[in-house]
């Protein structure tokens, strides 16, 4: 399935550009779904059509869907207490009631992503377009997967569960049955679902469009947008410059025209940049959807990849290129640790874990030219397998 997920500036119009878009594939034949993140019904005044919770057929070859956040955290809390029951009563908890439980922190993203997973795994749609939350919060939605995956993976390592076959007898000598199988299981299942979700946004057949109006804020957003995404491996298939005025338009004030001119010229110069024209008005039905001409769905392009190339023969090391278009060389701090590297740009921080062959490997030296990061590594003569062998 082509999954497009459309993110941008608060105010940038991303919901409505999410519609749109979402209404053009269907009226190309695909059979498309819109899944949005917003809380109120945005995507239902752009559309002319109700959405909420149960997904909604606003066109023949078009559903909208806006997850509820609430109602699936409760859900996931009284089938965690049913797995986890004889823990809670070995520990004397008292249960919660469905009726009294709100949502967590990140309870609500965690509740997106899965419906995120649940639709791309859907063999109903041709389409997926998520219309996520505005920037920086949909660039935390987007590490999250992987970031959590890391904590279980550190804090419940899988190799520790090799120990499982003693804790029956554990538990006779205790006398009381021990907690840790449902957390490893819960652990485990949670691994599963997260790795569905990273999969998804990973796919080859999934980029993100961006959403910003033509503007010095607009400038700045686009540019933190995409080095985030870059820094994740995300592709930005298309930058949709929102409420672009025409050149002749003579009822708007010359400095605002000036304005979106010059914006407009810088972005060209880096980015795929798609106008779309300024209504005069706040987009409403499927007739002004149609006419923001908003770009059409193609082939997914070839997905970011950071290679490794062998100069071993040249320079005596191996390189990694990491495309970070947008990087400052002051923002960039590089941290070797273990098999993993921690990797700062600007505001945005991952840690990557490194190839196979750059774990037998030293640090020795990096440099940003070209919005590429080249990180050159020294085989180390202590693991490197010497030749002939």
């Amino acid at each position: 399935m082509r999954t497009i997920l459309i993110t941008g500036p608060g105010g940038s119009g991303r919901t409505t550009i999410a519609a749109a878009t979402a209404l053009e594939a269907a009226r190309e034949g695909r059979r498309t779904l819109l899944l949005s993140a917003d809380r109120t019904d945005t995507p239902g005044t752009a559309l002319g059509t109700a959405t909420g919770p149960v997904p909604t057929e606003v066109t023949a070859h078009l559903t909208a869907w806006r997850p509820d956040a609430v109602a699936r955290f409760r859900e996931d809390l009284t089938a965690f207490q049913s797995r986890a029951a004889n823990v809670l009563d070995l520990l004397g908890a008292a249960r919660l009631d469905a009726e009294e439980v709100t949502p967590l922190p990140g309870a609500e993203e965690l509740s997106f992503l899965r419906a995120l997973r649940d639709a791309a795994l859907s063999e109903r749609y041709d389409l997926l377009v998520v219309d996520l939350p505005p920037l920086p919060q949909a660039l935390a939605l987007l590490g999250l997967p992987e970031e959590l995956r890391r904590y279980l993976r550190r804090l419940l390592p899988p190799e520790r569960q090799a120990a499982r076959a003693l804790r029956p007898v554990l538990g006779r000598l205790a006398g009381v049955p021990m907690p840790a199988d449902w957390l490893y299981e819960t652990a485990a299942r949670w691994d599963v679902e997260l790795a569905a979700v990273e999969a998804v946004l990973t796919d080859r057949d999934t980029a993100v469009r961006l959403v910003a109006e033509p503007g010095p804020a607009g400038a700045d957003a686009v540019r933190a947008a995409t080095l985030g995404l870059a820094l994740r491996g995300l592709p930005t298939e298309a930058l949709i410059a929102n409420r672009a005025l025409p050149d002749t338009a003579d009822a708007w004030p010359a400095p605002l025209l000036a304005q979106q001119r010059k914006a407009l010229a810088d972005w060209q110069e880096s980015y795929d940049v798609r106008p779309v024209p300024h209504l005069g008005r706040d987009p409403h039905g499927p007739d002004d959807l149609a006419a923001l001409a908003v770009p059409a769905v193609n082939p997914a392009r070839a997905p970011v990849e950071w290679p490794v190339t062998d100069r071993i023969a040249e320079d005596g090391v191996l390189v990694w290129h990491l495309p970070l278009p947008g990087a400052i060389r002051d923002e960039l701090d590089l941290v070797r640790r273990g098999d993993e590297l921690l990797l700062t740009v600007g505001p945005f921080r991952r840690i990557v874990p490194l190839p196979s062959a750059l774990r037998r490997c030293t640090v020795a030296g990096a440099g940003l030219r070209d919005g590429e990061l080249r990180i050159r590594f020294a085989p180390d003569p202590g693991l490197w397998p010497a030749k002939g062998r």
